[in-house]
Formats: C-alpha cells, sequence, structure tokens
C-alpha cells in the first residue's frame, strides 16, 4: 500500500499515453524494482514468483523504460534531475558532509533515488513509527523556538479552531487493518504536542499532508490534490520539518534510519518543483 503521487506537468508522455496509463506504467516500475532490491540485500536468486511476476510486467516495462529515457533527458519535472536539497546549503560545509561519509553515514550502495518515471512518487505504507516520532518532536521544536507570527502558515492554519485538519481521517486510518495484516501507521495512537500546540496530535499533521479533494472529481485516477495555489505554503512546511537546521550528516543517518523520511523528503521535493512549474501535484 503506498500514497502515490504526480507532478501534473503538460509533458508529451503525459499527452501521449494519459494520466491513469502513467500511473499504471510507473506502479510496474516500482515494483520490480523493490524486487530487484530485496534480491540484492538477500543476497540470493530471485524467486520464481518474482521471475514469473517480472516476465508478465515485461511489455509495461518497456514501456516505461522509454518514457523514463525521455524523462530523464527531456522533462523538467523529473524530480532527481531537476531539484535535490543535498547539495551544499547555507551553514553546511565540506567538511561536514566528508564527517558524515567518514562515520559510515552515507546512503547505502544501490539504493533507490526515485521513480523510473521522475514525475511520480509513492510513500510507502505502514508509516514508521520512528519517523512519526521525529515529525512529532521537530513540529515541537519549531512551535516552541519561533514566535507564532513566524510560523509557516500551515503550521497557524492547524492551530486555527476552526481547521479542517481535525486528525479524524488519519484517526480512522490508524484502525485499519487489512487481511494481509498491513497497516497505515505502525502507531495505533497519535502523539500529542504541548504547550501552543498542545490541541494538535500527529494526526492533525498527517491529515494535512493528505491534501484536498482533487478539482476535478478525480477524472486524472487521483482522488487528492495539492494546488497550485497551496504548494508554497505546502512547501514551506515540509521543509520546516523535514530539511530546515538539519545538517548533511543528521539527515543522512535519518535516511539509513528508516525509509518512510527519505520518501517524505523526495515529496517534499515534488512539492517545490510542482510550485516551480507551477502546476498541480496530484495524490491518491
Amino acid at each position: 500500500m503506498s500514497l502515490e503521487y504526480a507532478i501534473e506537468y503538460p509533458c508529451e508522455m503525459r499527452r501521449l499515453y494519459g494520466e491513469q496509463t502513467l500511473r499504471a506504467l510507473g506502479r510496474a516500475g516500482s515494483l520490480v524494482s523493490q524486487i530487484v532490491n530485496m534480491t540484492l540485500k538477500n543476497d540470493r536468486p530471485p524467486s520464481e514468483e518474482s521471475v514469473r511476476f517480472t516476465t508478465e510486467l515485461s511489455e509495461e516495462l518497456e514501456i516505461s523504460e522509454q518514457v523514463a529515457e525521455y524523462c530523464r533527458t527531456r522533462c523538467p519535472a523529473h524530480v532527481e534531475q531537476n531539484f535535490d536539497y543535498e547539495s551544499y546549503e547555507s551553514g553546511e560545509d565540506e567538511f561536514d558532509r566528508e564527517d558524515a561519509q567518514d562515520h559510515g553515514l552515507s546512503p547505502p550502495q544501490g539504493a533507490s533515488r526515485g521513480e523510473t518515471i521522475g514525475c511520480l512518487g509513492r510513500i510507502r505504507y505502514p508509516i514508521e513509527a520512528r519517523f512519526e516520532r521525529f515529525l512529532a518532536d521537530r513540529a515541537q521544536l519549531l512551535s516552541d523556538t519561533m514566535s507564532q507570527e513566524q510560523w509557516p502558515n500551515l503550521f497557524l492554519i492547524m492551530v486555527d479552531p476552526e481547521s479542517p485538519f481535525d486528525g479524524e481521517v488519519t484517526k480512522e486510518l490508524r484502525r485499519v487493518t487489512t487481511p494481509e495484516g498491513l497497516r497505515f501507521f505502525e502507531m495505533r495512537t497519535p502523539i500529542s504536542l504541548a504547550r501552543k500546540t498542545a490541541k494538535l496530535t500527529t494526526d492533525n499533521l498527517f491529515d494535512l499532508l493528505a491534501g484536498f479533494a482533487a478539482s476535478d472529481d478525480g477524472v486524472s485516477g487521483y482522488q487528492r490534490e495539492l494546488p497550485v495555489m497551496a504548494l508554497s505554503d505546502y512547501a514551506e512546511f515540509l521543509e520546516a520539518l523535514l530539511i530546515n537546521g538539519l545538517t548533511a550528516r543528521e539527515r543522512t543517518r535519518l535516511h539509513n534510519q528508516g525509509s518512510t523520511y527519505a520518501q517524505f523528503v523526495r515529496f517534499t521535493r515534488a512539492v517545490r518543483l510542482a510550485e516551480l512549474l507551477g502546476v498541480r501535484l496530484l495524490m491518491d
């Protein structure tokens, strides 16, 4: 299970195949990448089931690779090719980056750097408990160390008594366990914030991150979206929680501790890139 998203940039491939076909191609590529990564991680030959599954997807994978070649070389909506928080930032120097490498904190060799189709992405469930605790700590730090006038706009909206992000949707998702034993969140109860944000929990945060109902009633195949007018506020808020004030070494450690942090950082990059391109970010 995963939250899938797409930068709705009107490229030639999107016009040629349509949103729903691109999504299916991206999903096929992602599934096969998972199989390959698991095979490499376990250091053993792929199972017969994996080989059969990959063979059945051969036609989709061939088309997907053709689309991917266009993405890598010609599309400004390719996240990895066009936007990266890993470049040097103010307050961070080369020594800090080399220090992270010296202590074995570089991303693992062979780790996925993104999607086959670069304008697409996904955040896989369950949301890791470690990441949820990190998110709560960062939100609390932000509220404790900044005056309310300095808070990101979305933080101000969340603490408003009339906020639409009441946490109820996430609360329901926490209760769900599929017949296969899969869950949306590792944590069964949310983390409560304190002091100026005492009325908030991580349920409110995840409700906010789920965006809004699609303005086209889901015609694209995606039921949620971040509209263009909201992208700047979402990018500011996500960067405040996930990026700002963290050194390269700290970010690398977070990447190595689990997968959810890296997936949300890529989502943040996609939000910022969609804003720069002036297009919606579709979600489902």
